[in-house]
C-alpha cells in the first residue's frame, strides 16, 4: 500500500470514490450560488413576498420528491445514470429560469423552471450517497458518510455563499447564476468521468419496477427504516425554520442583518468540520448513541441556548455566536444516520436510502411551514420550544432503531462494487 492510499484509508475515504467527493463539493457550490440572495433580489424586482414564498415552497416539494426517488433510481439504474439525470435537469432548469423567467420577470416560467431545478441536486448528491453505502466497509461507513456531508454542506452553504459574494460584484446577479452551469459541469466531470469506479446494481434489469415500488413499501415492511426517516426530517427542520423568524428576533435584540449573516455562516463552517468529527465518533462510540445524545439531546439543549442567549448574555455578539456554533456542531451528530439506516437491511439498501433521502428533502418546506402555522398563535418563544421538543423526540425515536444482530456481527459485503 502506498502512502497516499494509506492516508486516504486513515481519513475514512473510500479510495475508489475520491474523485466523486471532489466533484460533489464543486457541484454543490454551483448549486448554492443563489442561496443567500435570490429571494430578496426577486422581491426588489417586482415579486411579492407571497409569490417568492410560493416559488421556494414548490422548489422544496420537488426537492423532497427527488430525494425520495434518488435512492431507488440509483440502485435500480445505477448511481452514474441517476447523477447524470440530475445534471441534465439542473442545466435545463437554469436555462429556463435565468434565460426566460428572470430575464422577462415571467413568474409562471420562474415557478416551473425553478421547480425543475429542485429535482436536480438530490438526484446528483443522494445517488452518490447510495454509491458510498455500497462501496464502504461497515467499520468505516460512519467516516465515509461524514465526508459526504462535509463536501455537501461545504459546497452548498459555505463555498457557494463565498463564491457568490465575490461573483455578484464581479459578474452581476444574472451572470452569477449563469456561471453555476460551469461549476456543476466541472463537478460532474470529476464525479462521473474521472471517477472510474463501477457500480453494478444488486437487482437485475427486470426488477426496476420492483425497486421503485420498494421505495414506497419498505417503510411498512421495515418500521425501523421509517423511524430513521422521521429522525432525518427532525435533523434539519430547525435549519430551515430558523432563517424565517430568527433574523427578526435577533434584530429586536440589536443585531444587524450583517451580524446575523456572520453568525449563520459561522454556524455552518462549524457544522462541516463536525460532520467529519462525528463520522469518526460514530464509528467509535456507536452510530445510535452518537445520534441520540449528541444529535437529539445536544441539539435540543443548544436550540434553547441559541434562542435565549441574546437575553441571557445582554446581546453580546460573541456569546450568541458561540451558542449558534454549538448548535451547528451538534447538528452534525446526526451524520451516522446515513450509515445506520441502510445497515438496518441486508438488501434493498437503495430503498432504505430513499426513505432517508426523503427525510433530508422534506425539511426544506416543513421548517418554514411550522413557523408559518404556529408563530401567530404561540410566538417566537413557542416555536423554539416546538423545535427543541422535536429534537428531544428524535432522541427517543433513535432508541428504538437497533441494528439486527447479524449486521453487528458480520461485515457488510461489498455488493457489486468493482474497481
Amino acid at each position: 500500500m502506498n502512502k497516499s492510499s494509506s492516508l486516504v484509508d486513515r481519513l475514512g475515504l473510500p479510495k475508489p470514490l475520491a474523485w466523486g467527493y471532489l466533484g460533489m463539493i464543486i457541484f454543490m457550490m454551483g448549486d448554492g450560488v443563489e442561496q443567500g440572495w435570490l429571494s430578496p433580489y426577486l422581491i426588489e424586482h417586482g415579486l411579492s413576498m407571497q409569490q417568492s414564498a410560493l416559488m421556494f415552497t414548490v422548489y422544496g416539494i420537488t426537492i423532497a420528491i427527488s430525494s425520495w426517488f434518488s435512492g431507488v433510481l440509483a440502485e435500480g439504474f445505477g448511481p452514474r445514470k441517476a447523477m447524470t439525470l440530475g445534471l441534465l435537469l439542473y442545466i435545463i432548469g437554469t436555462l429556463g429560469f435565468v434565460g426566460m423567467g428572470m430575464q422577462n420577470l415571467d413568474y409562471t416560467v420562474m415557478l416551473i423552471t425553478y421547480a425543475i431545478r429542485g429535482f436536480a441536486y438530490p438526484l446528483f448528491a443522494y445517488s452518490f450517497l447510495v454509491w458510498i453505502t455500497y462501496r464502504t466497509p461497515q467499520n468505516r461507513l460512519g467516516r465515509a458518510v461524514g465526508w459526504f456531508w462535509f463536501v455537501f454542506t461545504g459546497g452548498l452553504n459555505v463555498f457557494g455563499a463565498y463564491y457568490s459574494s465575490w461573483a455578484i460584484d464581479a459578474l452581476g446577479y444574472h451572470n452569477t447564476l449563469w456561471s453555476s452551469i460551469f461549476w456543476v459541469l466541472v463537478g460532474a466531470f470529476f464525479a462521473l468521468v474521472l471517477n472510474r469506479d463501477r457500480f453494478v446494481p444488486s437487482s437485475d434489469r427486470g426488477s426496476k419496477t420492483r425497486e421503485l415500488i420498494k421505495g414506497l413499501t419498505i417503510a411498512r415492511e421495515e418500521p425501523k427504516v421509517l423511524l430513521g426517516g422521521i429522525v432525518r426530517v427532525i435533523n434539519t427542520t430547525a435549519q430551515f425554520a430558523f432563517p424565517v423568524f430568527l433574523p427578526i428576533y435577533m434584530a429586536t435584540h440589536g443585531f444587524s442583518t450583517k451580524e446575523w449573516l456572520q453568525i449563520w455562516g459561522t454556524i455552518f463552517t462549524s457544522n462541516i468540520a463536525f460532520n467529519l468529527i462525528f463520522g469518526f465518533v460514530g464509528d467509535r462510540l456507536g452510530w445510535r448513541n452518537t445520534i441520540m445524545w449528541f444529535g437529539g439531546v445536544g441539539c435540543g439543549l443548544t436550540t434553547l441556548l441559541f434562542f435565549y442567549s441574546p437575553v441571557w448574555f445582554g446581546g453580546d455578539f460573541w456569546a450568541v455566536l458561540f451558542s449558534g456554533v454549538l448548535w451547528g456542531a451538534l447538528l452534525a451528530g446526526y451524520v451516522p444516520l446515513s450509515a445506520l439506516v441502510p445497515s438496518l437491511v441486508r438488501k434493498d439498501k437503495g430503498a432504505a436510502m430513499a426513505i432517508l433521502n426523503l427525510g433530508a428533502g422534506l425539511p426544506v418546506f416543513v421548517g418554514p411551514a411550522i413557523v408559518g402555522a404556529l408563530i401567530a398563535s404561540i410566538g417566537d418563544e413557542g416555536v423554539i420550544w416546538v423545535l427543541a421538543g422535536l429534537y428531544f423526540l428524535s432522541a427517543v425515536l433513535t432508541l428504538f432503531i437497533k441494528l439486527p444482530k447479524q449486521v453487528n456481527d458480520e461485515p457488510v459485503p461489498q455488493v457489486a462494487a468493482v474497481d
